[in-house]
């Protein structure tokens, strides 16, 4: 293996992704893996490992040193209601959360990558080596929008570009111009079901990223499990920016998307502002 690369991991499949990607470009995976949020596998598919808890900033940076990493990459996802109950910072951690006045999602991931940056620990885009993972733009399963899911798409992407200018959230629910729910601190997830409950049925989920997103953390993803949770409360449609987020185990989650008779359309702006698929 060539020059190390650190991956800053938490929970779900994409750091595993990052990690045999990197290898397969002769990089030596050098992980930190989060407890309570890390799949377990990482510590074997990785070429060295070490686990910290949530806060332990100082332990993350000498670990790095100690292993030769100069980059690093953000991967996976953090439940953010940990940070109310459930971290455990040590020295260098407690610092810098004592200097964050907003406890909001840019604020807190650009406050760690400026200090490992000052540490010599550049932080590369989370997308590195997995370009292929970009959501396409375009219907991907056999159902296309009607002319009422598409105005709700266009209301919907509207409400989710104001609330990630205001680092609020990345996802919306949507119904005959109603706004059902918006994505806060509980996730994705748990804003469609909200939102879902609320629709009776026909919600529309519409996730697209930040107005200018940092692509080194906190990209908007999906997957099967957006659709099975959108499928048990019977919503209709998942419209995604394309070309900004990701999309994982693309065909599985086509195949249950039609199954669910759940539309599925990755959507893209113009200069003018019109939208795309």
């Amino acid at each position: 293996m060539s020059t190390p690369i650190g991956l800053v991991a938490g929970g779900g499949q994409f750091p595993l992704l990052f990690a045999e990607a990197a290898q397969q470009r002769n990089r030596k995976v050098v992980a930190v893996c989060h407890q309570n949020e890390t799949q377990a596998e990482l510590e074997q598919r990785a070429d060295i490992s070490c686990w910290v808890k949530l806060g332990q900033l100082g332990k993350i940076i000498r670990f790095f040193h100690e292993q030769g990493v100069s980059e690093t990459v953000f991967c996976g996802t953090i439940t953010k209601t940990r940070m109310f109950k459930d971290i455990f910072p040590d020295l260098k951690g407690l610092s810098l959360w004592n200097k964050i006045d907003k406890r909001l999602d840019d604020a807190i991931l650009r406050a760690v990558a400026n200090t490992l940056e000052q540490e010599g620990i550049k932080v590369l885009a989370s997308t590195c080596y997995l370009e292929h993972l970009f959501f396409p733009k375009g219907v991907l399963g056999k159902k296309k929008p009607s002319k009422d899911q598409r105005a709700d798409i266009a209301f919907g992407w509207k409400i989710a570009r104001d609330i990630g200018r205001l680092d609020i959230g990345q996802c919306v629910v949507v119904r005959a111009g109603a706004v059902l729910a918006v994505e806060a601190i509980e996730g994705t997830d748990a804003a469609i079901r909200r939102g879902g409950e609320l629709s009776g049925s026909g919600a529309v989920v519409v996730k697209r990223k930040k107005p200018g997103q940092d692509f080194r953390f906190d990209l908007p993803a999906t997957g099967t499990k957006t659709i099975e949770t959108l499928s048990s409360v019977n919503g209709s449609v998942l419209a995604v920016e394309a070309g900004q987020s990701l999309l994982f185990d693309r065909e599985a989650m086509i195949a249950a998307a039609d199954q669910a008779g759940i539309v599925v359309v990755g959507v893209a702006e113009d200069n003018r502002g019109n939208l795309r698929w």
